[in-house]
């Protein structure tokens, strides 16, 4: 497995904020395994069960706040990071209302003090995560491309779109193109994934998360927005782009220091009913009903990504399409709920052996 993405990852000091999250300890399970000395830096793990423990990484691990300046620069300056990768977020939309300083305090200012640590301490890549929903949403048909005009309607999406204008003011003000290799020495990139599903999210208000719960207890599954429409992917699929982009920063293209779509391969999304008419095929005590919300929070319905420059520029394509992807997420709980057994490494395996399969690229 050391040698996929060209092998980049083996014994560089890989530091990935958000490591205790959904999508931080999938990342972290796979960068230990490319051979990577991973270094976590999160708050504690935000949920019981929750599946970066499950996982029992030997990894450093350091628990801090992004906000906090001195202990983000403490860590720093002791692991010496060639590569960051910054996925530490407030992910909720529905909290964003309820706390919407903590929002854009952890997604902004968090955002910018990981980038002056950076900065200070000269790493060569940092890939920033931020959501589909930092763009204007104008419920169109067709996907967002890269270079549409950030937005946000909500508290939470909003700190998004700030947080990708963040990203492209240190890429021209501190780390210009131009200047590389002369005034700087550093590659930045942003990447944009849509809704994610996989084993091991228990963060609440997920759709996935709130079906596997309901099942696993016997309880009937209310659905409060059945027709948002999203565009539904494995985990793995997001997490293949960002390495894919670490790997070409690292190998210094700076080409690739942009922003970055990842979604879908055929840019298909799915209703929230679907999602869970997906689930029952797998899972077959799935009972659920519709039950409108009574509180008038804005969500958008339709969002979808346009991802053909990842397509074309890095020859990135998703691996696994919707069956598959629901197929493997369900059984990930049934396995665990109903025999104690975690499947990630199984996932992980059968995820690289189809991406051999398809010839892409990051897999050869």
């Amino acid at each position: 497995m050391e040698t996929l993405f060209g092998g980049i990852f083996k014994n560089k000091t890989v530091l990935v904020t958000g490591h205790t999250g959904f999508k931080g300890s999938w990342l972290v399970f796979w960068l230990n395994q490319l051979g990577a000395d991973v270094v976590g830096y999160s708050l504690s793990a935000p949920t019981n069960p929750n599946h970066f423990d499950l996982l029992h990484l030997a990894i450093e691990s350091v628990t801090g706040d992004i906000r906090d300046d001195k202990n983000l620069d403490s860590a720093f300056r002791k692991y010496q990071p060639e590569i960051v990768f910054h996925l530490a977020a407030q992910p909720i939309v529905r909290l964003s209302y309820e706390k919407p300083v903590e929002t854009y305090e952890t997604n902004v200012i968090g955002t910018l003090q990981v980038f002056e640590a950076c900065r200070k301490h000269n790493v060569r890549a940092i890939v920033n995560v931020t959501s589909d929903k930092c763009y204007e949403n104008k419920e169109w048909v067709w996907g967002y491309r890269e270079n549409d005009p950030m937005g946000g309607y909500d508290p939470y999406s909003s700190s998004k779109a700030c947080a990708e204008l963040l990203t492209s003011s240190y890429r021209n003000s501190f780390f210009n193109l131009k200047d590389y290799k002369n005034v700087h020495t550093t590659l930045l990139a942003s990447c944009i994934a849509g809704n994610v599903i996989g084993g091991g999210d228990w963060a609440k208000d997920r759709l996935m998360t709130d079906i596997m719960l309901s099942v696993s207890q016997n309880k009937l599954i209310h659905i409060r927005n059945p027709n948002a429409t999203r565009p539904w992917q494995h985990v793995l699929e997001p997490l293949s782009g960002y390495l894919q982009i670490g790997q070409k920063l690292l190998e210094e293209k700076t080409e690739f220091a942009d922003r970055w779509n990842f979604g879908p391969g055929d840019g298909k999304s799915m209703s929230v009913k679907e999602v869970v008419e997906n689930v029952k095929k797998y899972w077959n005590d799935v009972s659920f009903e519709i039950s409108p919300a009574t509180e008038q929070l804005h969500e958008a319905n339709l969002l979808r990504l346009d991802c053909s420059k990842s397509q074309i520029k890095l020859n990135w394509r998703s691996v696994w399409d919707s069956t598959t992807t629901f197929e493997k997420t369900v059984n990930w709980y049934k396995s665990y709920y109903e025999n104690g057994i975690i499947e990630t490494q199984e996932n992980l395996e059968s995820y690289i052996h189809d991406a051999k399969e398809k010839k892409i690229e990051w897999a050869g």
